[in-house]
């Protein structure tokens, strides 16, 4: 079990709090809004009402203690900072903190962030390369250079197995898995034969990630 402070408790901070319980961490939540405390006070382990842009309280809430600190604060980009710095300050070995542009993702980098998300820009990207075709499930960057994506399997996939369809030499993508109703089939054997109505896990350079897409979306 690791313990978790989350600073900020908007839609995305609330969502991670409460998944981060529901998965049997102990979640410390923080936010200046009385209102949005006492609706998560009984979906975390503490709620509690601060002003976090004060380095006393943080301290007093015994922000050193935590294995991770993620900073999720609104538009406030000066309580963000300033929550981020001071959590670096006192020792906390992981700080994720939410950007909301890339000058603030700079400066958050700057003063220390070890991961940095931007959930609307990050969403977005999703969400168009879901609209692309029917048959793209799910997008996730995981670099410039790399991305995962999950794609229903194509017709001329269907009845062959992974050897006969050399996806890493046609593609240039490699199959970390296959979804086929409830079973996950996790590093799939090369004889594998792929079903219509496989879903497929692929992991690939974004240049060939970006083909399939042009493929599947004519």
């Amino acid at each position: 079990m690791k313990q978790f402070m989350i600073i900020g408790c908007g839609r995305f901070g609330s969502s991670i709090a409460t998944t981060l319980f529901k998965l049997g961490h102990e979640v410390m939540v923080i936010d200046i809004d009385e209102e949005r405390i006492q609706d998560i006070a009984e979906e975390v382990t503490y709620a509690v009402q601060a002003d976090v842009s004060d380095e006393n309280v943080l301290m007093e809430l015994g922000i050193s203690n935590f294995d991770v600190v993620i900073v999720s604060i609104g538009s406030n980009y000066q309580a963000s900072i300033m929550a981020t710095l001071i959590a670096k300050e006192s020792g906390v070995k992981k700080v994720v903190a939410k950007a909301h542009d890339s000058l603030h993702g700079k400066v958050l980098a700057k003063i220390g962030a070890d991961k940095i998300i931007y959930p609307e820009r990050d969403m977005g990207v999703r969400v168009a390369h879901n609209l692309v075709s029917s048959n793209i499930l799910d997008f996730i960057e995981l670099s410039p250079d790399y991305s995962i994506l999950e794609i229903t399997a194509l017709e001329q996939w269907i009845n062959k197995s992974l050897k006969e369809l050399r996806l890493p030499t046609n593609y240039g993508i490699n199959v970390m898995a296959i979804k086929r109703g409830s079973n996950i089939n996790v590093s799939p054997y090369a004889n594998d034969i792929i079903l219509k109505g496989d879903v497929l896990v692929v992991i690939g350079n974004t240049v060939d990630i970006e083909k399939i897409e042009q493929k599947v979306g004519e």
